[in-house]
């Protein structure tokens, strides 16, 4: 009686309501929680998963790049770490404010002038971080990532005594220190800013030829500057050594011709002669050039700009005007004396504020700097001990080191971060520092001293800092808060030695930059083991995301439509590491059509008991070893951090070859309905069709969980998140699988001849085929997969006969 082989896998199609049933059985089981005893042998790799701003929901692009992190993670647990890979959000800073004064039309700074307005805003701000936060988390929830939920945000008392905590120390080491100086100033928002917190905006401008009088000579001299409006505070002309035309005015003085002020005619060496008309005014200040001249020239700063973005009293003419108003009245004065020559359209990058795009300026202001002038050539030496995947973005890191020319200001007038953790005694003028391991707020509580430990002084006179901390002081030590830094010993000790950076190249300057920089100072270490970089994720044009465009892409209708796996494999396979990726809903698609692929051929194989004997054919052993050596290089790419290669590779072979050629080739022995093959010879078809489906569904579990644990759990009887990554045979990898290669190249051309000839693939093919030795291994199952009725093998190709291609010949 003929045996019937009935599929396990009931189901004939995939069904997508399957992803979020496994989604509720992921979380029953508890597979991805982190859990650290220190008995436990096993390395722990913390990932310090961003913390995304929850100041909106994701569009694709970054819903993309938490869903690649997952995989990374999921590729390490296979392959036996204890993975820590938390996500929470990070809530303090600049973000959520601007977001709150949009949303509820309110004045910060006004509401914040008492305690009570204060506390009433800082509501506002966590209120609306509690929404966008839920939303994050439900995205990155359905995309089947298993991250550790922390509730404890930047925002938390937990994270911000870790912060104050690592002020605490850098001040009291003489890294941190308070100064008045000229800061990047955005008047709307009201704080310094970082040089790494501008952006820099291409805008049509006038670049204006204005006459200055040398009052030795009564001659004129033509100046061009973009800032006229800055005439009150200019203090010198320069000029550069070498400029033959102006060589004869050295050391004499213009007039000014709005003012009337006097200023020197100097030499100056970083002037370009071929730039305007080669002369320069220096003003206080308009930009960080005139900083750098100013100090070294020697020369006194005026500082007529306020910081709301008017000028001052000091400006005259000009004073209580906006920047533009008093640029246009400016002109309108020169114009009208004659001392305008001409004004000419240029394009000038001007820096505006990261995020409410305000051109900033420079004004002098009382600020909080940590020293990192005094750290580049270590941190230049630092990062080569850093793992950069891919190298090419180690050189924006190494660029930007280079640049940097100022202490890092890490204090800001606004509310919603964690506070400068100080008070000052108005009587002595001492600078009163905390124990570390509370969290502090000198605005709003009392000193926690009786009486100024310098002078004496009674409580009243002990001032809280009002001042709170960038928002990047707060995040750059968010690898140590990942560790457990200050908080658990045994367990920073142990999770500090393999840490993970994923980032977008955006940030280089600003996250990575500084959490280099805080991590070295506070600890003499490398931040991290590797740093993974990608590129900016971009819409089906290859267009950036932006809500003023109006092509921002919501992540939920198409995970809805096509599921997360498929979603996931977009996000792996649409660009190699470290370059843009650009959305495709096609690629989409043909995700759900690979997961359709993968349960089709499950369910075939699922027909077959997995055996423990048998006897490998020709082609079961070349398909495992084609098989082992696709794994190894899998392997190698995703321990290189790469999840591009590895879905390429899984979706080359199983598709193109596993489907296509070796289950076509080897049915009729699986079934053996004949009996032609021995017991053995069948069971080797249904070994290596499991051994395979094993290995396919392990090797591609980080990328797409859902559709290989349903069918690892349905065949297998247990998760697959539990196995260990696919382990490829030694001894294999030492044998050569050129048999799948004339495989294939045989199987291509009849099934091309045939439809070329408009026969049916199950028609047989009459007469004599010629074949190249080497095929007689795998004679057999050629015969049964193309109807074959003779087949004889040659060494030279056979004259008088049809030429198929592919080393097949076919008599007349």
């Amino acid at each position: 009686m003929e045996q019937v082989y009935e599929p396990k896998i009931r189901e004939k199609r995939w069904d997508l309501k399957r992803e979020k049933e496994l989604l509720e059985t992921w979380d029953e089981e508890g597979v991805y929680k982190f859990t650290f005893n220190p008995g436990d042998n096993r390395e722990i790799i913390a990932i310090d998963t961003p913390p995304p701003y929850a100041s909106g929901k994701w569009h694709v692009g970054g819903a993309a790049h938490y869903a690649q992190i997952d995989m990374i993670a999921r590729y390490f647990r296979m392959k036996g770490y204890n993975v820590l890979v938390p996500f929470y959000a990070d809530r303090n800073g600049l973000p959520v404010e601007v977001q709150v004064e949009k949303t509820y039309k309110v004045n910060p700074h006004e509401l914040s002038t008492t305690p009570e307005g204060r506390e009433y805003f800082l509501k506002l701000c966590r209120e609306f971080l509690d929404k966008a936060e839920g939303e994050l988390v439900n995205v990155w929830r359905r995309l089947g990532c298993g991250f550790q939920y922390w509730r404890n945000g930047t925002d938390s008392e937990e994270y911000r005594r870790i912060t104050q905590a690592t002020f605490i120390e850098l001040y009291k080491r003489g890294l941190i220190y308070e100064a008045e100086r000229p800061v990047n100033w955005c008047p709307r928002c009201r704080t310094s800013l970082a040089d790494a917190e501008l952006e820099y905006n291409e805008e049509e401008t006038y670049l204006y030829h204005i006459k200055f009088q040398v009052k030795e000579t009564g001659e004129h001299l033509v100046v061009a500057t973009t800032r006229p409006e800055l005439l009150r505070s200019c203090k010198a002309l320069v000029y550069h050594p070498g400029d033959e035309r102006y060589v004869k005015y050295k050391g004499m003085h213009a007039i000014n011709p709005v003012y009337g002020h006097e200023m020197p005619i100097l030499e100056y060496e970083e002037v370009d002669p071929g730039y305007g008309t080669g002369l320069v005014m220096v003003c206080s200040y308009g930009d960080q050039r005139d900083v750098k001249m100013f100090r070294d020239l020697g020369l006194e700063p005026l500082i007529i700009v306020s910081k709301e973005g008017y000028l001052t009293k000091e400006a005259g003419i000009l004073a209580g005007l906006k920047l533009t108003e008093a640029r246009a009245k400016v002109v309108e004065i020169l114009e009208s004396n004659g001392l305008l020559v001409k004004k000419e359209k240029i394009k000038h990058s001007i820096p505006v504020c990261w995020r409410c795009k305000t051109p900033i300026q420079i004004v002098n202001s009382r600020e909080w700097f940590l020293k990192q002038l005094d750290f580049k050539d270590e941190l230049l030496k630092i990062i080569d001990q850093i793992e950069f995947k891919p190298l090419m973005h180690k050189k924006k890191l190494v660029d930007w080191i280079n640049s940097v020319s100022t202490d890092w200001p890490i204090s800001k007038d606004r509310y919603y971060a964690t506070e400068i953790p100080l008070w000052k005694c108005s009587k002595c003028g001492s600078i009163l520092l905390p124990e570390p391991g509370k969290y502090y707020r000198p605005w709003r509580e009392p000193a926690p001293w009786d009486k100024c430990p310098v002078c004496g002084a009674p409580r009243e006179y002990l001032v809280g800092e009002k001042k709170v901390f960038d928002t990047w002081f707060d995040s750059s030590i968010s690898v140590l808060y990942v560790t457990h830094y200050i908080r658990d010993p045994l367990l920073f000790e142990k999770a500090f030695k393999y840490t993970l950076r994923p980032q977008g190249q955006d940030i280089i300057r600003t996250w990575l930059y500084y959490s280099i920089l805080r991590v070295y100072q506070l600890t003499g270490k490398p931040a991290f083991k590797w740093v993974r970089i990608t590129g900016m994720g971009l819409d089906e044009k290859g267009e950036a995301m932006h809500k003023s465009k109006g092509n921002v892409i919501d992540p939920d209708p198409y995970v809805e439509k096509y599921g997360a796996d498929a979603f996931r494999f977009w996000a792996a396979i649409s660009a190699k590491l470290g370059y843009d990726y650009r959305f495709s809903e096609q690629t989409l698609k043909t995700g759900l059509y690979f997961a359709t692929k993968l349960w089709n051929i499950a369910r075939y194989i699922s027909s077959f008991p997995e055996p423990r004997e048998y006897r490998l054919r020709g082609i079961d052993k070349a398909t495992l070893v084609y098989l082992d050596k696709i794994i190894e290089k899998i392997d190698k790419a995703y321990s290189e951090l790469d999840v591009y290669e590895p879905v390429n590779e899984i979706y080359q072979f199983t598709w193109n070859y596993f489907a296509s050629h070796y289950i076509e080739l080897t049915k009729s022995r699986a079934y053996n309905r004949d009996g032609k093959y021995s017991e053995l010879e069948q069971k080797a078809a249904w070994f290596t069709l499991h051994y395979t489906l094993k290995s396919i569904l392990k090797a591609l579990a980080p990328i797409m969980p859902f559709i290989t644990d349903a069918i690892y759990r349905e065949l297998y009887g247990r998760s697959i998140h539990l196995e260990r990554f696919p382990e490829p045979d030694k001894e294999r990898l030492k044998q050569s699988h050129d048999l799948v290669e004339k495989v294939v190249n045989v199987n291509s051309a009849i099934w091309s001849y045939k439809k070329r000839n408009n026969m049916k693939l199950s028609e047989p093919l009459r007469g004599k085929v010629y074949l190249p030795k080497g095929l007689e291994e795998v004679a057999e199952e050629l015969r049964d997969l193309h109807k074959l009725e003779e087949i004889e093998f040659y060494e030279e190709a056979p004259s008088n006969t049809i030429d198929v291609g592919g080393g097949v010949y076919l008599s007349p």
